[in-house]
């Protein structure tokens, strides 16, 4: 009689079929998964430990994991400092003009302060010269002496270290801005326009004219051309030869 063959007979016990997944990205979080420690089978055969040339072809695990789905790939600390910068920027641009402005407002204060014044102690040294006027013509009398001269002297060194400078005297070019011509005439003895009478002192307060000289202004006249002596055998002029009738 002849069994029937049983075809697990002479088979050991199957192994349980273990499914492992070794993709590195989570499919559905779309992360990376962290490396998991390769555990040993307990049953069956124990298989050798890897070689150092299989070992080192197998990827190493991320130490940086990147964006995740929905993520960013901009620093927001690098937009943070590039606002600050900008923002410091301007106000440093703002400052310094600020700090212009208040620099010419300042130099316009100085000059305009000045001018006030210049023009204040103008206008008392202008009051005061026909005093001066009266000084002077006292000297040119003789008048100015004793106690009154020393008070003039006084007075009139006082105003020159305050800024008054005189002009006006005899020999000088004339210079319409300054002089005022009253009187006319010509002479040889000068080359150009020159003051030949001062009528009238004038003054002037550092850059300003108080009062234009009153002058007489005398021009140069060329003198008459020069006659040639006769030379031998030529006859004299019609003129040259009324003028020896004369004689």
């Amino acid at each position: 009689m002849t069994g029937r063959y049983d075809e697990t007979e002479g088979r050991g016990p199957e192994e349980p079929v273990v499914v492992r997944d070794r993709r590195r990205i989570d499919p559905l979080t779309g992360e990376v998964r962290p490396a998991a420690p390769a555990a040993e089978p307990q049953d069956g055969p124990k298989h050798a430990a890897p070689s150092e040339d299989t070992a080192s072809t197998e990827p190493e695990p991320a130490t940086h994991a990147g964006p995740g789905l929905g993520e960013s790939i901009v620093d927001d600390s690098v937009s943070v400092a590039t606002g600050l910068e900008k923002e410091l920027a301007e106000r440093t641009a703002d400052l310094q003009r600020l700090q212009a402005e208040y620099a010419n407002y300042r130099k316009r204060v100085d000059r305009d302060r000045e001018q006030v014044v210049v023009g204040a102690k103008a206008s008392v040294v202008g009051d005061l010269l026909p005093l001066l006027d009266d000084l002077e013509r006292a000297e040119q009398h003789g008048d100015l002496t004793g106690a009154f001269k020393a008070v003039g002297e006084k007075l009139v060194g006082s105003l020159q270290r305050s800024g008054l400078e005189a002009f006006g005297t005899e020999g000088e070019p004339f210079d319409p801005s300054v002089h005022e011509a009253v009187q006319h005439s010509t002479s040889p003895d000068v080359t150009g326009p020159t003051v030949t009478v001062v009528m009238r002192r004038g003054y002037r307060f550092g850059e300003r004219v108080l009062r234009p000289a009153m002058v007489g202004v005398t021009d140069h006249e060329p003198g008459g051309a020069p006659v040639d002596p006769p030379v031998g055998g030529e006859l004299p002029l019609e003129g040259e030869l009324f003028d020896e009738n004369n004689r």
